[in-house]
């Protein structure tokens, strides 16, 4: 297992953990306390700031932009009762495909949901 590998495992490990923990004591408890909206508020928040620190210019403001939003986006995959390895699978399945092709794909395998 590499590095990298080992980083996403402890953290997915760690954000599993936190739904056991004391709001008042951990940031990832009271997120999840808060439920999946105010989860999925602050995944548009970090995106939005990746996106301002990107137009900024600066290397570090991206990668420490960069680094939040994909915090919080674990956290909302392990809301979802998912992890990193589920989102490595897909792009592995994805890999050599041209992204016009997997796209097309995608669009033609999506039926309409009834309400």
């Amino acid at each position: 297992m590499s590095q990298n590998d080992r980083v996403l495992a402890e953290l997915a490990a760690e954000l599993e953990q936190r739904k056991a923990a004391s709001d008042t004591e951990s940031y990832v408890a009271s997120l999840y306390k808060r439920g999946t909206d105010a989860i999925l508020k602050k995944v548009g928040e970090e995106a939005t700031e990746t996106i301002l620190a990107v137009k900024s210019g600066s290397r570090k403001d991206i990668v420490h932009e960069t680094a939040d939003l994909w915090f919080h986006t674990l956290v909302m995959l392990a809301d979802q009762g998912l992890g990193p390895q589920d989102v490595l699978q897909e792009l592995d399945r994805r890999r050599g495909t041209s992204g016009h092709v997997e796209k097309a794909a995608r669009a033609t395998n999506t039926a309409p949901r009834s309400e």
